[in-house]
């Protein structure tokens, strides 16, 4: 069970996205920051890919945002974090009751037997 494909699926998206969130609020951190450029993490691509192949483990990957800069350098946009970060924090939220009941099927079936 463990070792499934959705269960490394479920772990890798959880780290992606404990990754993107980290991000999100270094970015924001950063907003004021002269010549600061925000950062993007990628992963669901690849975690497309892996589950096709049937593997479903991957790492996240992380790389500058090559959006336009304003005139001190940065390119970190309040708008676009915000609802990265509610994007993100909502995807999350799914992937973790996703496990819980992953967790919760288990137990049920460890107490039936």
């Amino acid at each position: 069970m463990f070792d499934s494909v959705g269960y490394s699926a479920l772990n890798s998206a959880l780290d992606g996205l404990a990754l993107r969130q980290r991000v999100i609020a270094d970015n924001i951190a950063n907003v004021q920051t002269p010549n600061y450029h925000a950062r993007r993490v990628a992963f669901e691509e690849e975690l497309t890919r892996a589950v096709s192949q049937g593997s479903g483990s991957v790492t996240a990957t992380v790389a500058r945002s090559l959006e336009p800069t304003r005139e001190d350098g940065n390119n970190v946009n309040l708008d676009t974090e915000t609802l990265l970060n509610v994007d993100t924090n909502l995807r999350y939220q799914l992937a973790t009751q996703a496990v819980s009941g992953t967790y919760s099927s288990l137990r049920t079936a460890m107490r039936t037997n």
